[in-house]
């Protein structure tokens, strides 16, 4: 165990008295100095890193880390993520990725709460400091269970736009990869026409693509498909390197939404029918090179009750699976000894746990079966 005990007695809530451990901590048993994700391996697992404030907001400011755990974030005045040892293993496969060849698509999958999201949260950072240019999509459910606005598309006859999460995504786009395209002067290959008196011409910059999509909401979704096409093929020329990490990618393959054809609101429509759909689906195909996919099978990113299984085969469903297939499963487990030990450490560090009478830590991981959310829930009361 990580936690060297000194006791004492003090009097706690239910008016007698017990014994109360008083760990001694030694930082480097929990935390890493290494800040930096291109460098962590295997000898970092476990150990918890600080992302700097400024590269949160950049990175994350627009979505990607769970609700609680932003607030975790608030309470102990900082962000720290453990290194996982599934984020060490997909950061292992890219470094030592032959870019000429097509796409590989890695899939994390595992139970609810065992760390997926803060697995790709981890990844993204990765992403960034290795000159990738960031295609994220923090939770693509969340556009099929509440949409922030619906409506025919203009443009797609029997289709429906989701003009302000287009435009939504499209800020996080540009906050991430802003800097990147500052630097590299990369442009659009084709002209877009998006009306008579509205155009996007060919040698443009992709900031001003982006940039029309988001200050024209209705053609928002309609720019991130020619934003795709623009990607894969600055990729592929070998102008810029890719990674795709999209959370709750199965959403894209259930047949139920909360996307209307109506104001009305009596008739659903399935994801293919969403504008925003097909695009994110064409950038996880492999007829394009100089990048990387990471996605997530989420068992409650569909519409409804949590499903039976967290498997890709049954999350994915046939469409879903024949798409990926071949990928690289990755199974996101609940936490080890060691990592269980590690955040314990943390926790108590940060007093989000100050009850540490005798046995807490084992009686912590009886009740949360080493479940990092449940035991992040456990400790709320502490």
């Amino acid at each position: 165990m990580l936690l060297r005990r000194s006791t004492r007695l003090i009097k706690p809530h239910i008016g007698l008295y017990s014994t109360i451990v008083e760990p001694k901590l030694n930082l480097e048993e929990f935390r890493t100095k290494e800040n930096d994700p291109v460098n962590h391996s295997k000898q970092h697992i476990g150990k918890f890193y600080k992302i700097d404030d400024g590269l949160k907001k950049k990175l994350f400011g627009q979505g990607g880390l769970p609700k609680k755990y932003e607030k975790q974030i608030k309470t102990f005045n900082e962000a720290c993520l453990m290194v996982r040892p599934q984020a060490v293993e997909v950061m292992d496969y890219i470094n030592r990725t032959d870019f000429s060849k097509p796409v590989v698509r890695y899939l994390l999958y595992g139970e609810r709460g065992a760390g997926k999201t803060m697995t790709m949260a981890h990844l993204v950072h990765y992403g960034h400091q290795n000159g990738f240019c960031l295609v994220h999509v923090p939770y693509a459910p969340d556009w099929y269970k509440r949409p922030k606005e619906f409506g025919p598309s203009a443009t797609h006859e029997g289709m429906v736009d989701l003009p302000l999460d287009a435009a939504a995504w499209l800020i996080h786009f540009k906050l991430q990869n802003n800097d990147l395209f500052t630097k590299n002067d990369v442009r659009i290959s084709k002209t877009y026409d998006w009306s008579k008196r509205e155009q996007t011409a060919a040698g443009s910059k992709f900031i001003e693509l982006v940039d029309h999509g988001i200050n024209r909401a209705k053609y928002a979704s309609d720019v991130i498909a020619a934003l795709m096409d623009e990607i894969k093929i600055a990729s592929t020329a070998g102008k810029i390197k890719t990674m795709v990490l999209i959370d709750g990618y199965n959403s894209f393959f259930y047949e139920q939404t909360r996307v209307f054809s109506d104001t009305r609101k009596k008739h659903p429509v399935t994801p293919d029918k969403v504008t925003l759909t097909q695009p994110f689906i064409n950038i996880t195909n492999y007829d394009w090179c100089n990048g990387v996919c990471v996605l997530t099978a989420d068992i409650i990113g569909m519409l409804g009750w949590e499903r039976e299984s967290y498997l890709p085969r049954y999350l994915l469903g046939k469409e879903g699976f024949e798409h990926l297939d071949p990928f690289v499963p990755i199974k996101v487990d609940k936490y080890d000894e060691r990592q269980f030990d590690s955040c314990i450490s943390y926790y108590v560090n940060r007093k989000w746990i100050q009850n540490t009478s005798e046995g807490f830590d084992k009686e912590l991981k009886f009740l949360s079966n080493s479940n990092p959310y449940k035991l992040m829930e456990l400790c709320n009361s502490i």
